[in-house]
């Protein structure tokens, strides 16, 4: 940075980032990534005066020197990189006084200084192509990238750079775009006519960003991406709603985190047909973007589609974790129920059974003719659905229970509870299930087809001495 400004006074050998506000007294990062302190280093208070001869020197400096420049220039704001220094200025009524922030690394790694695991090492220099390195503000992640991005260069690839504002300390011979001077539609064709082996994408913040770089990969550019995240799989998740959920694995295929400067974990991602984790039946099996562990490389989340919510599950599942999930699958299931019954309410027993609770009245809407609608419910769920609700046993209880015989026919089972119910309702019951409402034909005999499925659990049922009917 050039000698002479004013503002090099606040920086030393171990000073990360300089924080001048107006009517405070000067603050500044002192330490290196992950392990820093914030200090007091003046007892002075900033002036309004001060800091705008600051800012116009800045100002001044940054369009005249070569290796200096003005990346983004409104009224009340300015972001300027003077040399491998980033500057952001704001004024009122941007911001409420005058502020002056400025970054600058403190340190420059190579990829050796990372200490990879061969096998790691061979996957981000020979086969993966779409990487997104993530990590907390101030945690390494733009150091790691300049030391990738350099080793690329030694393999004799041509590497670009997109960046918003322009900070990265990488060689000339590397290109680097600022996106604050192009449109993204503009800078993909310009990226995809000079055929980069590998472009850099320094913080990808929003959904242009992230479009841009999906774009870039899927048409065969090797991409490193850049993305604020607390935790690994939270990198994943900025993708989710901006893509759909089937293309992810083809643009990501590794996820390095970073924190404190180093490497604390990396995934790999792969897209199966399974089963989901904690579900049972093979019915609903779907296709899962499976996020493994790259050094053990067991699964770690799982994220699938659920009817229209999209699922980020960890599998080794907390009681937590299923308790958030659980109400998500309860509250769809009623969505769906509401079109029969308006108090509908629903339980989920497992991630293959769930069992509903509705007013007796609506009882016959939801289950349909030979279940029908109950079984369309539930494949359109993915679960197998019972009605077997407490209100509704207290419901059945409330009833008067009907003496009854049964018959059978070459294709029915009668039911006969006498002529004195001809014309009357009828609820038939396996224990506390409900099986079917039926009126009871003039010789006080109800049919139903014996080779249906609801004439199975009644045959059944008879056999079990579980059948019981009430009105």
């Amino acid at each position: 940075m050039g000698e002479k400004l004013i503002i090099n006074k606040y920086f030393d050998k171990d000073t990360m980032s300089v924080h001048l506000k107006e009517g405070t007294r000067p603050l500044a990062k002192r330490g290196k990534p992950g392990s820093y302190s914030l200090q007091k280093i003046s007892s002075s208070t900033l002036t309004n005066n001060l800091l705008e001869s600051i800012s116009k020197e800045i100002n001044e400096f940054a369009q005249n020197k070569q290796d200096s420049f003005i990346e983004i220039q409104n009224e009340k704001s300015t972001i300027a990189q003077i040399g491998k220094t980033r500057i952001v200025i704001t004024s009122p009524p941007v911001s409420d006084t005058w502020e002056i922030t400025a970054v600058r690394p403190i340190k420059k790694l190579s990829l050796t200084d990372y200490e990879l695991e061969n096998k790691l090492k061979e996957r981000v220099l020979k086969k993966a192509e779409g990487i997104l390195v993530a990590g907390a503000p101030g945690e390494g992640k733009t150091t790691f990238v300049q030391a990738l991005a350099e080793e690329y260069l030694k393999q004799n690839k041509i590497i670009k750079t997109i960046e918003a504002p322009r900070d990265l300390d990488v060689p000339k011979s590397i290109t680097r775009y600022a996106l604050t001077h192009v449109k993204p539609e503009e800078l993909k064709n310009i990226l995809l006519l000079s055929r980069p082996d590998y472009t850099v994408f320094d913080e990808m913040r929003n959904t242009d960003d992230f479009k841009l770089y999906s774009d870039l990969r899927l048409s065969g550019v090797g991409m490193l991406g850049v993305v604020h995240a607390n935790l690994p799989i939270d990198a994943i998740s900025r993708f989710i709603g901006r893509l759909d959920l089937g293309v992810i694995p083809h643009v990501i295929d590794t996820v390095i985190f970073i924190k404190a400067g180093k490497i604390k974990k990396v995934f790999e991602l792969a897209m199966e047909v399974k089963v989901p984790y904690g579900m049972k039946t093979s019915d609903l099996a779907r296709p899962i973007i499976s996020v493994r562990d790259f050094e053990t490389k067991t699964s770690e989340f799982e994220i699938y589609t659920y009817g229209d919510q999209t699922m980020v599950v960890e599998v080794k599942v907390e009681e937590e974790s299923i308790g958030g999930i659980r109400k998500i699958v309860e509250e769809k299931i009623v969505e769906i129920v509401s079109r029969y019954s308006e108090d509908a309410k629903a339980e989920l027993i497992d991630f293959s059974t769930a069992k509903i609770i509705i007013p007796r009245k609506d009882v016959s809407r939801v289950v349909g003719k030979d279940k029908e609608t109950l079984k369309k419910i539930g494949q359109e769920l993915g679960l197998n659905l019972k009605i077997e609700a407490a209100s509704l046993e207290e419901e059945k209880k409330e009833k008067t229970p009907v003496d009854f015989k049964v018959g059978f026919s070459e294709k029915f089972i009668q039911l006969d509870v006498g002529t004195k119910k001809t014309g009357e309702q009828i609820e038939v019951y396996s224990e506390d299930e409900y099986l079917l409402a039926a009126k009871v034909g003039k010789n006080g005999v109800v049919k139903v087809r014996a080779d249906s499925d609801i004439g199975k659990e009644i045959k059944q049922g008879i056999k079990k001495g579980k059948i019981n009917i009430c009105f």
